[in-house]
Order: C-alpha cells, then structure tokens, then sequence
C-alpha cells in the first residue's frame, strides 16, 4: 500500500487539532521513512522476487526495527513524545500523531503476505491482499477518496482555487497508484526500490505543505 496511508492523513486532520497535514503526512509513511534508510544501509532486508504476490514483487524478509508490531509501537510511542515536546500542544494531538504512525502497520496489515512480525523476526502476520490487485487498488483508491471527502468536511476551504488544488493532488495520488499496481516495470534492486520509495514520500510531503499553506492564506 501506498497512497492509501495518506487516506488516514486527510481523515484525521481538522480544524480543532490544529495539526499541520504535512505532520500528517509524515506520519503516516514514518515507517517506511525510516525503512527505506535501513535498507540502503543492509539492516532491514528485501529482495525483488517476481510473482511473490500479483500486485507487487517485494519480498520483505526482514523489517524487525520498523514492520513489527512491536517496533511500530515504539515508533508510534516516539512520535507521541517528540510531537508533543516540539509542539508543546495537547496530549489529544500527540495521540492523533501517534495514531497516524501506527495506522500504517494496520493497513500494511491487510495487504501484506504474512512478512509482518508480532516482534524481532518472530510470528509474521498478513492477510495477503496484494495477491488480489483488482480487490487490493479498489481498496486503496475508496480509502484515499473516503479521507479526502472527510477532509472536507472537517476543514473549512473557502477558495475554489484550494480545493480544486486538493481534488488535483488526489488525482495525482489515484495515477501514481494506478501506474504502481498495473503498470510493469523493472526493478533493479532492493537499493533502487527503497530509493525510489524515500523520494517519493519525500516529494509528497512539502505538497501537502503548501496546500495546508494556500489554504490558511484563503
């Protein structure tokens, strides 16, 4: 899953936590945040197995610091404290953030092959819907659609001019997907996949930045 993490990001941002959706946004990929480094640098381990699931060729082995539950738990639980510390705002908020770091596990959850640890490298879980793609993309575009719907209700945009921007950048979102799970192309290496993956959550973030920034200014 992909742009589907960012369904929780537009779902949980409103105008009474008052949490940037950039934090959001970063939130909600955290743990591949941190993956993707830890791949490059050969602690967490991938490789590219071709027809492992129909949606995607990764096999994710070994991801025991950021994929297990435990260690998404802790992730979350930092995220709470350093929130709460730099923002100095309220613990509702600090748990909002936690939320959305911990929300990434509960959908990888569903889509993942059993490659999942409860803990260490011990008890893998997934419910393996990446071996369905049509169920899988139907999945993840209602859910980005669903949090883009409710960040409208939840958020006042006056200007036409923001929303259309939002409505825009969820089209984006629902192509790149679209090219992610029908598109075939070749992947060189776990390095190549892990890299491409950091960018990628990297470019996302300061848009949604500015379209938090154009809308204040409205």
């Amino acid at each position: 899953m992909f742009v589907g993490h960012y369904s929780v990001a537009f779902a949980l941002k409103s105008e009474q936590n008052k949490i940037p959706l950039w934090v959001l946004f970063v939130a909600v990929q955290l743990l591949d945040f941190i993956w993707a480094p830890l791949v490059l640098l050969g602690i967490e381990k991938m490789r590219i197995a071709p027809g492992i699931t129909a949606a995607n060729p990764l096999d994710l082995y070994y991801m025991p610091y950021t994929h297990s539950l435990i260690g998404a738990l802790a992730w979350s639980a930092l995220a709470f404290l350093v929130y709460k510390v730099i923002s100095r705002t309220k613990v509702a908020a600090g748990l909002i953030v936690a939320l959305a770091v911990f929300s990434h596990w509960i959908l990888d959850l569903i889509v993942h092959r059993p490659d999942l640890a409860i803990y260490d490298d011990t008890l893998k879980v997934g419910f393996g819907l990446w071996n369905y793609r049509g169920l899988e993309f139907g999945l993840e575009m209602a859910i980005l659609v669903a949090g883009i719907i409710i960040y409208f209700k939840r958020n006042v945009v006056r200007s036409m001019v923001r929303k259309y921007s939002l409505i825009i950048f969820g089209v984006l979102l629902i192509l790149i997907q679209t090219g992610n799970t029908f598109v075939s192309r070749p992947l060189s290496s776990d390095h190549a996949v892990a890299f491409t993956a950091l960018i990628s959550y990297t470019l996302c973030t300061p848009v949604a930045f500015l379209l938090e920034k154009k809308r204040k200014e409205a």
